[in-house]
């Protein structure tokens, strides 16, 4: 997803009150160091996504309770949280024994030696069910020496969500697969189908899990790649050229008013809200959509995410649980990470809390439980299938020097991706052609590829 000025790529944004109490409620708990709170507590260093606040709450009565390990929990916005866990875990100064890491770190932390292989953990642990989580997330965890380094507390890919009630007023067919000349036809056709209703929504929003989570997926399934297997830069070449103004004629056409500043919570709204006839996002979104409460619950349809070239291009996220590989609580930690991704936690959050509110996206188990089916009926079997079909070793039609659908999973991608989706949301803003947008991005790609080789 993650790093991004927001990512939702993959995560859920919350609001900035509560943001803060999250903030607050998560400081107030931590410890100072690896040891505080003595041998029976540990210090977890985690993302403020509603998911996760969700966990702390209930953590101390029923993990604590159960196991008698205390957690400290550190929670903090995403961008923070990402430079913080990068200080402590590159120093190794054993400050956290747990933090919350993507796909995207996994590679370069395990290859520096940050993070402590579970291996072993998983095999004494057959309670917590490997074979269960699913297996991209599992592919995607696991470095390049073939070890897991990480768990993950929930997953996602990305599909294309419309308006049903709307389509069938409009007289418009969703294909079973849309290609996207048929979404970009309908976006057209649905344009202005309700009072204030835009054909659909498109992140364009900087970020490197903004706007390019979405529009690299599209250049993938349009045969091109940010990169060679040999790091030649491609972002001026044909393929690229043509997926990045077809995704800014299409937004700029038939897409949301603000499209410049509109990322994956702005979207939400829109469609929450009946201003978006379509949008193509991550499938995490799903569950806000379909919420007791949303005026838009029972009105949507989910479809894999539109292609061209290929055959799927839905992206892969997940946030998972990484142990530093300085931590001394070792044991404590794996039983901390063992119950956060485990099916009796998902059990828990949907009898405490609600079904829709369950860290799904991880696990095959998931998508056979009737409670939770009963509640995701109408987007549970897509996003299964977005998940296990995403193929991140070879997600378009040339090969590539690493992996990664929506990212190129380099530390160096971080500042890249920013400011190419900088060019990108100027080019959206109608303040520069795409042309120059790309002609910018490939001087500033070519520069870290010549570093890679």
């Amino acid at each position: 997803m993650p790093v991004q000025q927001r990512r939702r790529g993959i995560s859920v944004r919350v609001g900035a009150g509560a943001a803060l109490a999250a903030l607050l409620a998560g400081c107030s708990g931590a410890g100072g160091g690896g040891s505080a709170g003595g041998s029976d507590s540990i210090n977890v260093l985690m993302v403020n996504n509603p998911q996760m606040v969700e966990l702390q709450k209930l953590t101390a009565d029923n993990f604590t309770k159960e196991t008698g390990i205390k957690v400290n929990f550190t929670v903090l916005p995403e961008n923070d949280v990402r430079d913080k866990i990068s200080q402590d875990f590159s120093e190794q100064a054993g400050q956290y024994d747990v933090a919350t890491i993507s796909n995207f770190e996994v590679p370069f932390f395990a290859k520096n030696g940050w993070l402590h292989p579970l291996d072993d953990y998983v095999k004494k642990d057959k309670a917590f069910d490997q074979p269960d989580i699913l297996k991209p997330l599992q592919d995607s965890l696991t470095a390049a020496d073939g070890k897991l380094y990480g768990e993950p507390f929930y997953g996602e890919s990305s599909f294309l969500m419309y308006r049903k009630d709307v389509f069938a007023a409009k007289n418009l067919t969703m294909p079973a697969k849309p290609t996207w000349q048929q979404v970009a036809d309908l976006a057209a056709k649905a344009d202005g189908a309700q009072s204030g209703m835009k054909g659909i929504c498109l992140r364009g929003l900087p970020g490197w899990g903004e706007v390019i989570a979405p529009l690299t997926t599209v250049v993938n399934t349009m045969g091109g790649t940010w990169f060679t297997k040999d790091w030649e830069a491609q972002l001026t070449s044909p393929e690229f050229t043509k997926a990045t103004q077809f995704y800014v004629d299409l937004v700029r056409k038939h897409g949301e008013a603000g499209a410049a500043q509109s990322g994956y919570s702005e979207c939400l709204n829109n469609m929450t809200q009946g201003k978006s006839a379509m949008w193509y996002d991550a499938t995490a979104g799903a569950g806000s959509l379909e919420a007791a409460d949303s005026p838009v619950k029972g009105k949507i349809g989910y479809v894999p995410a539109p292609v061209d070239k290929t055959e799927s291009s839905g992206w892969l996220y997940t946030w998972a649980w990484g142990m530093q590989k300085a931590s001394t609580k070792d044991e404590s930690a794996w039983k901390f990470i063992s119950w956060a991704s485990s099916k009796k936690y998902e059990q828990l959050v949907g009898e405490k809390i609600g079904w829709p509110n369950v860290p799904a996206g991880k696990r095959a188990s998931t998508y056979a439980n009737p409670a939770y089916l009963k509640d995701a009926a109408a987007f549970a079997d897509v996003t299964q299938q977005a998940i296990t079909s995403a193929n991140p070793t070879d997600p378009g039609t040339q090969p590539r020097p690493t992996v990664g659908i929506q990212f190129v999973d380099i530390p160096e991608f971080t500042d890249l991706g920013t400011k190419v989706s900088q060019e990108i949301s100027a080019a959206i803003a109608g303040k520069q052609s795409v042309a120059e947008a790309l002609k910018t991005s490939q001087a500033l790609a070519e520069k870290v590829g010549k570093e890679q080789k």
